[in-house]
């Protein structure tokens, strides 16, 4: 089927109307409708229902959506595939979620750079969601993160067994800096801990909360690759008798599409999540 007119078809759901579709695309309104028109012959169904206030999605066209958004992102990444440097035989894209590219996803590339050859490198940091939806789609080949999402056709691989445990400013151990790292670290704190999490100090980003704990002191929850360091030094230390919390890291591919340039760089990934490098965020 002609890329474009899936292409047309997303632009108008999110335009919200043939015309508005037509002027993003720089065709002609009648163009735009010729194009659906073919697409809706070629499925044997309506996808839109059209009215003076735009255009709205038929039930097939909703169901159309996925469809077409996979098969304009495979073919944007067969045409990124097909216009690559001189030398260079594949391209492999990977990503990670924000709190893990570093060291993990940099320690990757710099292993990727000095160990697979004419290879290609595109790297991706972003949201869980964004990342998985991204694998979905075949825009990238492997991620890390620390909450998968179980499709089916993903394998998912527990990378290393990461802990949240409770530290304080030697110094200065308040105020109570409650980091945010997710639904499964809410769910066991609020099962261990009798003390509500609503404090003063709130954060979604444990950098930005360590980075205050170290310079105004504090006390919160933190990775311990992270807070090794500073408790190595005595400028941090760990509470007595707080419970510690699992917060795991994973590596997620799509099952039966190992290249051997994947298949080297995953091995490559396995051997860095077992090496004892300062996690600096």
């Amino acid at each position: 089927m002609d890329v474009e007119l899936a292409r047309t078809f997303l632009e108008i759901m999110s335009a919200g109307s043939f015309l508005e579709a037509a002027e993003r695309l720089h065709v002609t309104q009648t163009a735009v409708t010729a194009r659906i028109n073919s697409l809706e012959a070629k499925l044997d169904c309506k996808l839109f229902i059209r009215n003076r206030s735009g255009a709205k999605l038929t039930a097939d066209g909703e169901r159309f959506v996925d469809y077409a958004t996979s098969l304009v992102q495979v073919w944007d990444r067969a045409q990124i595939e097909m216009k690559l440097p001189s030398g260079v035989e594949t391209r492999l894209c990977v990503g990670g979620e924000t709190s893990l590219w570093t060291p993990l996803l940099v320690n990757w590339v710099l292993w990727a750079q000095n160990n697979i050859e004419n290879i290609a490198l595109h790297t991706e940091v972003a949201d869980p969601e964004n990342l998985i939806e991204k694998l979905r789609t075949s825009s990238l080949d492997a991620i890390i993160v620390h909450r998968p999402n179980y499709y089916s056709g993903f394998v998912v691989e527990q990378l290393m067994e990461e802990k949240l445990i409770h530290v304080r400013s030697v110094n200065n151990p308040t105020p109570d800096l409650f980091v945010d790292w997710g639904p499964d670290f809410r769910d066991q704190f609020d099962a261990v801990l009798p003390q509500p999490r609503q404090t003063t100090y709130s954060f979604n980003f444990g950098p930005l909360a360590l980075q205050v704990m170290l310079q105004r002191g504090g006390n919160g929850y933190f990775r311990t690759r992270v807070v090794k360091q500073y408790l190595e030094r005595g400028v941090l230390e760990r509470v007595p008798g707080a419970p510690e919390f699992t917060h795991p890291v994973y590596l997620v591919y799509r099952q039966g599409e190992m290249t051997e340039g994947l298949q080297k760089a995953l091995q490559g990934l396995r051997l860095l999540a077992d090496e004892d490098a300062h996690w600096f965020l």
